[in-house]
């Protein structure tokens, strides 16, 4: 399943500014349905590196129009990307079924209790410290270990404020608070992953590792987002979190042709 990015921020870093406008955001949503996302993730608050934070009020006013429209006009699943209890239950109450929590570190659980209440969906994701410092100074033993044994510790402290590991899908943060060698054991560590028991999510799309990697500006990063979606769905993911939604539904589907070893007209 493909989820589409539908960033409604002035910073964020590959599209800040792009979908700013609530009508700009309603149409993008739209047309990334259109192109076969079967999730839309909308964000009000840039979690790039170094990324200043947004105020509660500012976050709900990006949001939630954006959120009550494309709930009305589309049969996607709406995803919002927030940090914040209040735009959490907000988003909820507007029309959307899973909350994507790049801060699941975290040890206030209010916003898993919204969760909580209404049984929606959510993204438990890895992050070593906080946007304005995981990039710092990264360190870990054994990333790949110490990211399983995170979900399986938050998978308990979720359960015990009432949230179902059946309402939860897993995010190894790639990007997020990891040096280019961390991203790279990550992705070739998935299967480890995967043994946790919960659906996978995957966000990789146009990241700067692969800049790093290629010298290549967000824009011209297509190739290895797609390669590593492809090696990813080989590794048991089943979320895919992009923003070219057409390319990689398209590359998605022609695995599963192949793998299937029928003749498809």
């Amino acid at each position: 399943m493909v989820m589409g990015i539908l960033n409604v921020t002035p910073d964020s870093f590959s599209d800040g500014g792009c979908f700013y406008e609530a009508e700009q955001a309603i149409a993008r949503g739209e047309q990334l349905v259109a192109e076969g996302a079967e999730f839309i993730d909308i964000g009000g608050e840039s979690t790039r590196p170094g990324a200043v934070p947004v105020g509660e009020a500012e976050e709900l006013r990006r949001v939630i129009p954006v959120v009550r429209a494309l709930a009305a006009k589309t049969r996607a699943v709406i995803s919002v990307d927030t940090r914040k209890a209040g735009v959490a239950r907000a988003a909820l109450d507007a029309g959307a079924s899973v909350i994507n929590d790049i801060e699941a570190n975290r040890t206030d659980p209010e916003l898993w209790k919204a969760v909580a209440a209404t049984g929606a969906g959510y993204v438990l994701m890895h992050m070593q410290g906080s946007p304005q410092t995981m990039q710092a100074n990264p360190c870990y033993d054994d990333v790949v270990q110490e990211v399983g044994s995170f979900f399986e510790e938050r998978l308990r402290r979720l359960e015990d404020h009432g949230v179902h590991r059946e309402q939860v899908l897993l995010d190894p943060g790639i990007g997020f608070g990891k040096t280019l060698d961390h991203n790279l054991a990550l992705l070739r560590g998935l299967k480890v992953l995967s043994t946790v028991g919960r659906p996978m999510l995957l966000g990789v799309s146009r990241k700067s590792f692969i800049g790093r990697l290629f010298d290549a500006e967000p824009d011209q990063r297509g190739g290895a987002s797609l390669a590593c979606a492809l090696w990813a769905a080989e590794s048991g993911v089943t979320v895919f979190r992009v923003h070219d939604v057409a390319m990689t539904v398209q590359a998605l589907r022609m695995r599963e042709i192949l793998n299937n070893q029928t003749n498809t007209r």
